[in-house]
């Protein structure tokens, strides 16, 4: 699956689709649940395989890939440490969204994507060490 995921317009398009895992939660409607699983569910494996591994993003979810088979068992891992970070980040934005708080929902979703992006930077760096 990595290898299709890879593919930055699918690592690009999940990352900017990070607000849509809100709305079924902000208007409780199932038929959003559904169409937002689906299309979560289909992205890492729509887009093909990337011609080469020189994207950032290509590197950063090959990184992930390579941390998740070596996973370090350190839980003072910046990965580890910034991974429950984000996830805190990503529960105040769904709390936020289901007792409808904008400014809430806004500011912690931004934080959980920033995040996300200093943990692609942190995988980046894992693939380029690993691969040198």
């Amino acid at each position: 699956m990595f290898a299709r995921h890879s593919n930055p317009w699918s690592a690009w398009t999940r990352w900017a689709s990070t607000p849509l895992v809100l709305v079924p939660v902000w208007t409780r409607r199932l038929s959003h649940a559904a169409l937002v699983a689906a299309w979560l569910a289909i992205n890492p494996v729509v887009f093909g395989k990337p011609a080469d591994e020189r994207a950032w993003a290509t590197r950063a979810m090959l990184g992930e890939e390579q941390w998740i088979v070596d996973r370090p068992r350190d839980v003072r891992d910046p990965s580890v440490v910034l991974g429950v970070i984000t996830s805190l980040a990503a529960g105040i934005a769904i709390i936020a969204a289901r007792r409808h708080r904008v400014r809430t929902v806004v500011a912690a979703t931004a934080v959980q994507m920033a995040l996300t992006l200093v943990y692609w930077a942190l995988m980046v760096r894992y693939f380029d060490r690993r691969r040198h």
